[in-house]
């Protein structure tokens, strides 16, 4: 017992002079408390479009492309191939004088009020913390589908929320719950808006007062304990606000969604996210050990947590893709890492995306797997050339030429058909020079090239700017969006040609101009399979309907998907875009379960959002509504 005693005391003693070294209070046990969170500069969100307000993609009258303002890489560039690349791959006349200029803000229907349920409201939260102003409630309708987004910069959302709400801390939110249980309203959690599964749309026979909870002002880093790697992080904290804080102490959660820069950590639990750093970190059920929500039947909630427990059947597991439909995530107890003692990028080219698939299961079996490693098709891979600046100088434009003629004359790579794998590597000094050795080699036995490190990081980095892209291509008559999946490693190049050439068919019987936009990439990798992410889109000048248009391109693929042995979602969830697929991928018993705990844990449906067929199918408001 002595001896237990004393490392017990040396551990409490190691974890309190690492915490005096880093500035943080005693909270009692290993855990510490952060000092507040500083701002982190000019965080204005576009209302009408992904991302930030002072990051556009612009064409200027020369056709060149730039991205305005200065967070990304490719950040005031001047991109003279990106239009002309798209107008060849869509067949279509893009220009800068070919725009479909957007209508933004639409109509915002008019409030449904209940004074007495403000009147309660306003007895526990402050005048700035609840909003019923239109363009506010307007953005709380929706996510980013490319519906929604065509909807509110061309037509209109016929039914918004009533109100939206601001808690600040969780106290207000079981406060909330109660006040809006009682009234008879409807209550819909909001992390970071960026769903693309039309979770926040509203079913169109919901005829209460629509209250929205915005958790985006509860994005404290409540605790960290720097002895067991873990740390308490409240739900509507972003990425981008959980990376800084927990860099302070030199942690990192490791969690990194292409959206990481504006979802939040209870948006990841509600869709049973995944990031591009899974290889490394795990998927979200990985990295959360416990969680903290306010339901109708009260608090779920736990005094502690272990490393793993066996405890019966643990409420928390019923919130991991619970998309919004029984209750307010508040708090998640995680697993943190210390920062990479070593952060590396890579790129190799591969003659084809078979050569590159082959390389992908190999590295997975050889259990030296980065990061993150990710494989692009060849319309991708040209996609990122697209997005290069020009050579300047005689001496870069002579660089640029000799390292074509190396990929495609010397080593005779088909330009029509290469891909390209991109490549982050993290972890201590021997951890990374073991998977950098591995790699170089599996790669050399499928053919693969090795493209540098600048490219890989360029790659990695695009994953960023690129999501302006899409709102980009609204603006001149191109409609598009991404969906993913998950398949076994036997079928994953049969589901990727039968996609694609399902699309191209379809394409071709609706008789929509040009030709589709169709890219796709190999992304988490698995033991047993591995994940898939694709653009599609096409030229909509002329099209009555486009964004029925595109539903019925994108429910072809999806149909495609599974009858490959794809899954009907790998990590952005089901919400209400998928719900037509539910009983192809649950039995009836199955489905059924799902219904019986959402009536259980809300049998008044508190909480309406009616996603992943809770409720069973449901209509939505004005699913292909054009403005009068």
């Amino acid at each position: 017992m002595d001896q237990v005693r004393g490392l017990r005391s040396r551990i409490e003693r190691a974890g309190a002079n690492v915490a005096s070294r880093l500035g943080w209070a005693s909270r009692g046990g290993g855990g510490r408390t952060p000092a507040p969170a500083a701002p982190l500069g000019d965080e204005e969100e576009a209302l009408d479009g992904w991302g930030f307000k002072d990051t556009r993609f612009v064409v200027k009258p020369d056709g060149h492309v730039t991205l305005t303002g200065r967070r990304y890489n490719i950040s005031g560039l001047d991109l003279p191939k990106l239009l002309p690349w798209l107008s060849g791959i869509l067949q279509a006349p893009l220009a800068h004088d070919n725009r479909n200029v957007p209508h933004y803000p639409p109509a915002v229907p008019a409030a449904r009020r209940d004074e007495a349920l403000l009147e309660a409201l306003r007895g526990f939260l402050r005048d700035d913390q609840v909003s019923d102003d239109p363009l506010v409630r307007l953005r709380h309708g929706h996510g980013h589908t490319g519906a929604e987004i065509w909807a509110i910069r061309y037509g209109r959302l016929p039914r918004v929320p009533d109100l939206v709400v601001f808690p600040e801390a969780h106290a207000e939110v079981e406060r909330l719950v109660e006040v809006a249980h009682a009234r008879g309203a409807c209550l819909i959690p909001f992390g970071g808006g960026t769903n693309v599964t039309d979770a926040l749309r509203l079913p169109v026979d919901e005829a209460r007062v629509v209250v929205v909870l915005d958790m985006r002002r509860m994005n404290k880093l409540r605790w960290v304990d720097p002895v067991n790697r873990t740390a308490c992080i409240e739900a509507g904290a972003t990425g981008r606000h959980i990376a800084a804080e927990l860099a302070k102490h030199g942690l990192t959660l490791g969690h990194e969604p292409d959206s990481a820069e504006f979802s939040t950590l209870g948006g990841w639990i509600a869709t049973n996210a995944s990031g591009m750093k899974k290889n490394r970190y795990g998927n979200i059920e990985d990295i959360v050990l416990d969680v903290t929500a306010v339901t109708t039947r009260g608090v779920i909630e736990r005094p502690a947590v272990g490393p793993r427990e066996s405890v019966g059947v643990n409420p928390k597991t019923f919130l991991f893709g619970s998309e919004g439909n029984i209750g307010v995530i508040t708090s998640a107890v995680v697993k943190v890492w210390p920062l990479p003692e070593v952060k590396r990028y890579a790129s190799v080219i591969f003659p084809d995306l078979e050569h590159g698939f082959q390389f992908l299961y190999d590295l997975q079996q050889s259990g030296a797997v980065p990061a993150s490693v990710r494989v692009m098709d060849n319309t991708q891979f040209h996609f990122g050339q697209a997005l290069k600046p020009a050579s300047k100088g005689l001496a870069a434009r002579l660089k640029s030429r000799a390292e074509a003629l190396v990929v495609t004359r010397i080593k005779g790579f088909d330009p029509h058909k290469m891909c390209v794998a991109t490549v982050v590597f993290e972890g201590t000094a021997a951890e990374v020079a073991f998977q950098e050795r591995t790699l170089r080699a599996i790669a050399a036995r499928h053919g693969g090239l090795q493209g540098g490190a600048a490219n890989g990081e360029r790659g990695y980095q695009l994953t960023f700017g690129i999501a302006y892209i899409r709102d980009l291509a609204f603006e001149h008559w191109a409609i598009a969006e991404s969906f993913e999946t998950s398949v076994p490693w036997s079928r994953a190049l049969e589901l990727y040609e039968r996609v694609k050439r399902r699309v191209e068919l379809e394409h071709e019987r609706r008789r929509l101009p040009g030709r589709p936009f169709f890219t796709g990439r190999l992304t988490q990798v698995y033991s047993t399979g591995v994940a898939m992410y694709f653009y599609l889109g096409f030229y909509a000048k002329g099209v009555a309907d486009p964004v029925a248009e595109y539903a019925a391109l994108e429910h072809a693929a999806r149909e495609e998907i599974l009858a490959s042995g794809g899954t009907l979602s790998h990590h952005h969830g089901v919400g209400k875009i998928r719900q037509g697929f539910l009983d192809e991928v649950y039995s009836e018993g199955a489905r059924a379960v799902i219904r019986e705990v959402k009536r259980a844990l809300d049998p008044d449906n508190l909480f309406g959002a009616s996603n992943h067929g809770v409720r069973g199918a449901v209509a939505l408001a004005g699913e292909t509504e054009q403005a009068p």
